[in-house]
């Protein structure tokens, strides 16, 4: 009997101490880290809410039911942490001597939730009772500490998204961004858009490991989406960059090279696998047709175009090989809305493994191709 009441208690006080783990992981440590909690809960709940957003219901129902999957996901996983706690807290309670087991249950909740209508008897239970109420204010104090800070990054994440619809339309389309821009004269100056979307990559990345459940924070409206107006950016600086024949600009290829960084980053976070070092010929999910079909689009308008469209291809599929895959992975796991070139690519299951967690490094080619 001896030898299993330490059992249980070593037990509890694993659980215990494993949880306090995962909230500091998930709240506190500033850099993306794997959470098995958290993983095991957002999971478990996608396959629930998977199944009420089945792709064969209307966009836009899928979208407001998808909407409850990032808060509620958030406040499950505060939820599982204050039950692991309080059931390790009744392991150890039950191996310190408190008979019966539904005692030390009662036990820990009053001492989890600071309630007070137990005392229990003895030093060492008391202590342990202390320890379980500090506990419990503490998980409840993350949780409350970091909604803020959650939302401040949302909001700051949702203001250009807003505000590329004005650039881009609705959808957002890469073509629409350029020919809006040459209407109005603002072709040739653009590169404080470039800077202001270069920023704009970096805070993404930095929230979006650091706090992963804002990747699944949906847009105010269900046409937009952090993922589409991240690839119709890149697809703009991409076109700009390939297609226009005007003086290169370097702050439209930098905008690239953080775009995709910031995308790769939040993939690895996910274990999605994706080529670190891609050819220029490497294929892309875009077809050939579709942009030349642009190519005329922005031909017939009167963009200055260069001389070569083959070139320009070549160009363009060198620029979006880099973010392609993970790009359309990435849409296709937050739910993005439809749009050229992003939420309208096929891509495979994305979901990341339940026992996976965040990779030493990217996915090696042979681990894609293989």
């Amino acid at each position: 009997m001896i030898v299993l009441q330490i059992l249980v208690g070593v037990v509890g006080a694993f659980i215990v101490f494993g949880t306090v783990l995962s909230a500091i992981r998930t709240f506190v440590l500033p850099r993306a880290a794997p959470v098995l909690i958290g993983r095991i809960v957002f999971l478990g709940l996608r396959s629930v809410f998977d199944l009420f957003a089945r792709p064969s219901r209307p966009y836009e129902d899928r979208d407001r039911i998808m909407a409850l999957y990032g808060p509620l996901a958030l406040l499950s996983l505060a939820t599982t942490w204050v039950l692991l706690v309080g059931g390790g807290y009744t392991m150890m309670y039950w191996a310190a001597g408190i008979r019966p087991f539904s005692e030390a249950v009662i036990t820990s909740g009053s001492s989890l939730l600071t309630l007070g209508f137990v005392r229990p008897a003895g030093t060492s239970t008391v202590l342990l009772a202390f320890s379980e109420a500090a506990l419990g204010l503490l998980l409840i104090a993350l949780l409350i500490t970091y909604l803020p800070v959650i939302y401040a990054a949302f909001t700051r994440r949702e203001i250009s998204v807003t505000l590329l619809e004005a650039f881009a339309g609705s959808p957002p389309s890469s073509s629409e961004f350029l020919l809006r821009h040459y209407r109005i004269g603002g072709l040739t100056r653009l590169d404080d858009n470039w800077l202001s979307w270069q920023t704009w990559f970096a805070d993404v990345e930095e929230s979006h490991t650091s706090i992963a459940a804002l990747c699944f924070f949906r847009s105010p409206q269900p046409d937009r989406s952090w993922v589409t107006a991240a690839g119709c950016t890149l697809d703009a600086a991409a076109l700009h960059a390939s297609c226009l024949d005007m003086e290169r600009e370097p702050e439209a290829e930098l905008c690239i090279r953080a775009g995709y960084l910031c995308l790769r980053h939040i993939a690895t976070f996910f274990a999605i696998p994706y080529d670190p070092d891609p050819s220029p010929d490497d294929p892309i999910s875009i077809r050939r047709a579709e942009f030349d079909e642009v190519w005329q689009k922005l031909a017939q308008e009167g963009l200055p175009m260069k001389p070569e469209p083959d070139q320009a291809w070549r160009a363009f599929a060198g620029w979006r090989v880099n973010y392609d895959a993970v790009l359309v992975a990435l849409a296709r796991l937050t739910m993005a809305p439809s749009a050229p070139w992003i939420g309208d690519r096929p891509a495979p299951d994305s979901r990341p493994p339940l026992l996976g967690g965040v990779r030493s490094g990217p996915a090696r080619r042979s681990d894609i191709v293989g």
